[in-house]
Order: C-alpha cells, then structure tokens, then sequence
C-alpha cells in the first residue's frame, strides 16, 4: 500500500503534490511535530537543518527592526514548508519563523529532502516553483503593507489563517495580530469594529465569528486573490475551498 493510505486528512499541498514513489521514499523520513503559539522555527542567521511542511495552522515570517518593532513580511501555511532555499545551497536562516496559528507539522531534515529532489526530476520541479511562490509572497506581502487599508489587510490576513487553520476556532492574540498587520493594537480593534459592523464578523468572549467569509472575500484587498493565483501556478491545479462561512475565530489578549 501507498505509504500516504495511513493519513488520508494529509493537507500540506506540496505532500499531496509528490508522486508515490517520492512519498513512499520521505515518509518514513517525516516526523509528525506540534505547532505551539509563539514557537520560535527558525533563527536569524542560524544554519537551516531541518524543514517543516505545515499540516494545520500559520508559521510567520518576521522581520525585527533595532529599536525591538516587528512585523510580518511573509506567512507559511498549508501550501508550504518553511526555509525553502536551503534545497537550493543559502544554508542559513534569512528570517524568523514564528508559529502564530499552532497546529502540526511534518519536520525532517534538510539532506533527506535534498536527497529525493535529486532522485525526483519532478519534486525538483515542484520545489522550485514554490521558491518562486514563496519570493512572490514577500513582494506582495511588502506592497500590501504599504498601500492598502488596515480593513483590507486584516481580512485577507483572516482569510490566509482560516485556510490553513483547517479549524474554525483557534487562538490568536492581539498582539501577534497588529504584528502581523503592521498596526497599533488599538488600530487593530478599530478594524475590527469595522467588520463587525458591516456584518462580516461578530466577537464575544474573545472569540470572533465570520458570518460571511464571501463578505471577507469582498473587501480583502487584491492581495489573497494574487497568492491564491500563484499557488495555481505553483501546483498547476484549481485550490479547493479550505474555509466556509460561519467560521470562529478565538482572538485573545
């Protein structure tokens, strides 16, 4: 039997992506790890030894300025893995890792990933078309800060967690959220507000409800349709819809 039959709710795109024999050849190399809030995957500067496909929940990319400031450029969902261009010979880390969704996880180490790329013609090709999708990310990533709204950017931050939470409830802290948005904490609740009262979202109890994820769809900026779009290029395939309406969300903090 195909070593993937044991683990049919298997959601990381790039696994799913791999032929059997490539799967049959990993699997026993991939370990099954959690994904706690605020984990820390990878350091600044610190040699890349193992990589980590995402099953369920978010892994951020963080840039930390001097004065101590953060924000997010980047996010690691479902779709991915973390540290892609250690497969490519850049062996150190170019930026924090920080789990802001928990979840799990399927680690293993850099050389046995290099090992069945260089056996595998076709997960070569895979691979570098996520680098690619991963470089686009940050650039668009980078623009949105820039130029679109807090309202904008907090649903399609919304909408990139819901996909990969596989889960309509999970944790998630003000802080991390005005981080990963780039806002004052105040600003964050401000666009809350917001949403809720255009109807896309209620919240009580720290839990935020999205009572219409098409709602969300609309007024996120271009920016989820654009990554949605590279990930079509990527795994040359149509994305399923991960997330339906009514989905909760716990917001604590």
């Amino acid at each position: 039997m195909h070593a993937m039959g044991a683990s049919p709710d298997l959601a990381n795109r790039i696994l799913r992506a791999l032929g059997p024999r490539t799967m049959d050849r990993i699997w026993p190399t991939l370990e099954r790890v959690e994904l706690k809030r605020g984990q820390s995957i990878g350091h600044l500067d610190h040699p890349v030894r193992r990589l980590y496909f995402v099953d369920r929940g978010l892994i951020s990319l963080v840039k930390t300025m001097e004065d101590g400031r953060s924000i997010e450029i980047g996010a690691i969902g479902i779709e991915g893995l973390t540290d892609p261009i250690a497969l490519f010979g850049v062996d150190r880390v170019l930026l924090e890792s920080v789990v802001q969704v928990p979840g799990t996880a399927f680690r293993a180490s850099v050389e046995d990933i290099s090992d069945a790329m260089r056996q595998d013609g076709a997960m070569a090709d895979l691979m570098r078309r996520y680098l690619r999708f991963s470089f686009h990310q940050l650039a668009q990533t980078a623009a949105c800060n820039r130029l679109h709204s807090l309202d904008e950017r907090c649903c399609r931050w919304l909408l990139i967690a819901h996909d990969s939470a596989r889960t309509d409830t999970f944790p998630l802290t003000h802080e991390f959220l005005a981080m990963m948005l780039g806002a004052q904490r105040a600003g964050v609740t401000i666009a809350a507000n917001s949403l809720r009262r255009a109807g896309l979202i209620q919240y009580r109890h720290g839990l935020i409800t999205i009572t219409s994820r098409t709602g969300l769809e609309a007024v996120a900026c271009e920016c989820y349709r654009a990554i949605e779009h590279e990930l079509k290029t990527v795994f040359r395939t149509a994305l399923p819809g991960e997330g339906s309406p009514g989905c909760r969300i716990a917001i604590g903090g």
